[in-house]
């Protein structure tokens, strides 16, 4: 039976122009454009927007025995009055490890840096040792805890990565795992990152070419990811083997997304604009002629606000500069062992009350423009909301649009519906 939505507030649907693109500068705050006022409603049938428009033509319609919210002719969700949202795109996050590294914090709090405690056994190094340890049911079933968690705050489309294997057998372990979690609440799309950092017990050469001619071709063999990812900073991998393994993947039909420029500016993001990668994260350190080499080859800038946050770092100017200069951007959680949060509006509540962004704006970086880069392996344009499109989105706790990043430390969704059901 389709659904149809009523009693509806605000609607951000974000549908100017072709929305399988991103938006940039003004682009992300033209109200006018970007909202439409209360009044509609939306008509839903096999997990596909069919209709938006007055609600009074929609009832009349398809429900002209509407009474006292209730009708024999289709399902109906009161939407009370309250603002609608797409749902939301996390496109950076290490879904799938195990082991607890909270201990970290006391060690940063005594000056040690993210390096200096990679160096000492902690890190990266730390998360591989437990999660090559734990079977794949276990992986599966703390995939699967999280994956809920996203979807109460609002996400429906989720990118997930590896990494925390570093090993031919860990790593494959971690992709099928991912692609055996219950996707009912959420996109779940797969990027293979055995290009996290480098075992103990090889030499950074051997786990190169081990990369090169048994991961990959396993990875893109059997279907197991739609991108490659390579940490490209100074001390894991430098920009000729972030070069080298890019391009292996390639030959074999893989994208790419790069950790880039997270510590310092070593032209990881120039780099990644050069090889057209779909994206490059962290960026807290490019430079200006960076950002705009990015723009302008549609490799889409992902900042990460909640990792500065939690190692006690400075935000950044990154956004706003890209903001400033109609560059495009988005925002994701990165989600791993020391930023623990699934939480796209508290990533959002960093931006908007640390940095002062537009909420709207925020909204399109954490839907919309992260889509553009996952679009390619979906069968609809998620990330806004049109007719024909798939019935991803949210309902708020509030009659404003703005609220959907203001209550950092609560969920401001009601309801989630994905791909035409109620969450």
């Amino acid at each position: 039976m389709d659904l149809l939505l009523y009693n509806i507030g605000e609607i951000a649907t974000l549908s100017v122009g072709d929305v399988s693109k991103p938006l940039s500068g003004i682009e992300m705050v033209d109200r006018e454009k970007l909202i439409i006022n209360p009044g509609n409603a939306i008509l839903i049938s096999k997990g596909i927007i069919q209709k938006i428009s007055s609600q009074e033509e929609l009832i009349q319609d398809f429900a002209p025995d509407f009474s006292e919210g209730k009708s024999n002719l289709v399902n109906l969700i009161d939407a009370k009055g309250h603002a609608i949202i797409p749902g939301l795109v996390d496109c950076h996050t290490h879904l799938l490890w195990t082991g607890d590294r909270s201990n970290e914090m006391n060690m940063r709090q005594n000056g040690l840096t993210y390096q200096e405690i990679s160096k000492r056994g902690g890190g990266i190094s730390r998360t591989v040792e437990s999660t090559r340890n734990a079977t794949k049911k276990h992986l599966i079933n703390l995939g699967q805890h999280r994956l809920n968690q996203a979807s109460m705050n609002g996400t429906t489309t989720l990118e997930a990565k590896s990494g925390y294997g570093l090993s031919v057998e860990s790593e494959i372990k971690l992709l099928e795992a991912s692609s055996e979690i219950l996707n009912d609440k959420c996109n779940l799309l797969p990027t293979w990152l055995g290009a996290h950092d480098f075992p103990k017990g090889k030499s950074k050469g051997e786990y190169i070419e081990e990369l090169i001619t048994e991961q990959l071709p396993l990875v893109a063999e059997n279907n197991l990811a739609n991108w490659v990812d390579v940490f490209c900073e100074p001390g894991w991998y430098d920009l000729e083997q972030t070069e080298l393994i890019v391009n292996a993947a390639k030959e074999l039909g893989l994208k790419s997304r790069l950790h880039v420029d997270e510590f310092v500016d070593s032209n990881g993001l120039a780099l990644a604009a050069e090889l057209g990668s779909s994206s490059a994260d962290h960026v807290g350190f490019s430079n200006s002629d960076s950002r705009d080499k990015a723009h302008n080859s549609n490799t889409m800038q992902v900042f990460l606000p909640g990792t500065p946050y939690v190692l006690g770092k400075n935000l950044g100017d990154g956004i706003n500069e890209c903001i400033e200069n109609n560059w495009i951007f988005s925002l994701a959680t990165d989600f791993n062992p020391n930023c623990q949060t699934l939480s796209l509006p508290f990533v959002a509540s960093l931006a908007t009350h640390r940095l002062g962004v537009d909420p709207l704006a925020a909204l399109v970086a954490c839907t919309r423009n992260p889509a553009s880069t996952l679009n390619s392996e979906l069968k609809h344009n998620v990330g806004s909301i049109y007719e024909g499109g798939p019935a991803d989105l949210n309902i708020l706790k509030s009659e404003y649009i703005d609220y959907w990043c203001q209550t950092p430390g609560l969920s401001p969704i009601e309801k989630t519906i994905f791909s035409g059901n109620l969450v």
